[in-house]
């Protein structure tokens, strides 16, 4: 049976609408002084941060008309931000695929928003951000249960400090072993991998982002010289196993684009083997270019050693 609710509740409830509305920015943001509707950003941002992504699950996941997602990627493939691209599971189902002209076009779009959300947020001290983001999730989370939407965490990115390095080490170690079966040579080579970061960190140059959620890491991701000039390299991406599903691998990936672009770094190059479907896919939702494959055996498996490669 449903809860009678007071006039004093509903009215309470519009009023946070008003406000929240308000001090968000929705209006602002969902424009961004652009040419594009809200819903329109909102597919380019789907495409931009989670890789290429078929015509239904688009219309779930934002709760499109299937006609009017239609007509959007009508204009947008018109307009060269879009393309359609082949599944690479089923042959006969199509993929929507962000293009580089699509990409250059709603980076810096995306930029705004996050400098906006930024400007707002710097208002607040660490702790107040941090009970900002958990009270956004607690309303969120509540009508989660009802609606049966996705949400996504609030995760928060933060550079890493005094005991970080172990914790990366300690977790690719475990969840390499549980999901792949690899050795403990793995985790001793990621060790090796830190350890070199630590004790020839160069901040102007190398970063690396530690993605928290509730106060606890869940994720990790890294820039870092090559010896390559103008070349970094995107080192030590993982993202528990709680915290996929929200598209946090592909923000990590991003901000270490941002930090290369701003660093000067022409090139990023990465080393990944054909057994992480999931991170391959990102790379690749990104534009990255496979430019070498090697069979190897190592941490007690057979497998292809790949790098990758993108030019920024």
């Amino acid at each position: 049976m449903p809860v009678l609710v007071s006039h004093e509740r509903v009215a309470a409830v519009r009023a946070f609408n008003r406000f929240f509305t308000r001090h968000i920015g929705v209006l602002r943001e969902g424009l961004l002084h652009s040419q594009f509707t809200l819903t329109e950003l909102r597919v380019l941002y789907e495409l931009a941060h989670h890789g290429d992504r078929p015509s239904a699950a688009l219309c779930r996941d934002l709760g499109l008309d299937r006609g009017y997602l239609s007509r959007i990627a009508a204009k947008f493939e018109n307009d060269g931000l879009i393309s359609k691209v082949a599944s690479a599971t089923d042959g006969r189902s199509k993929l929507l695929h962000l293009t580089p002209h699509g990409r250059a076009v709603y980076e810096p779009l995306d930029q705004c928003s996050r400098d906006e959300v930024s400007e707002m947020l710097s208002r607040f001290d660490d702790a107040q951000q941090l009970r900002l983001l958990g009270a956004m999730h607690t309303i969120a989370e509540l009508l989660d249960d009802q609606s049966g939407m996705k949400y996504a965490q609030p995760f928060v990115l933060r550079a890493h400090r005094p005991g970080d390095m172990a914790w990366i080490t300690r977790r690719h170690g475990e969840l390499y072993g549980a999901q792949h079966g690899w050795d403990a040579s793995f985790e001793q080579l990621v060790g090796q991998i830190c350890t070199d970061f630590e004790r020839h960190f160069d901040p102007a140059l190398e970063h690396c982002w530690i993605a928290e959620m509730a106060g606890q890491p869940v994720g990790s991701v890294a820039v870092a010289r090559s010896g390559e000039a103008g070349v970094a390299k995107l080192r030590l991406l993982l993202v528990e196993e709680a915290a996929r599903g929200h598209g946090l691998g592909a923000r990590l990936v991003d901000e270490c684009h941002r930090f290369a672009r701003a660093a000067g770094y022409r090139k990023m190059r990465l080393w990944t083997t054909d057994q992480q479907k999931s991170a391959r896919q990102i790379y690749q939702g990104k534009g990255y270019v496979l430019v070498a494959q090697t069979p190897v055996l190592a941490f007690g498996q057979q497998m292809v050693d790949e790098t990758w490669e993108l030019d920024l």
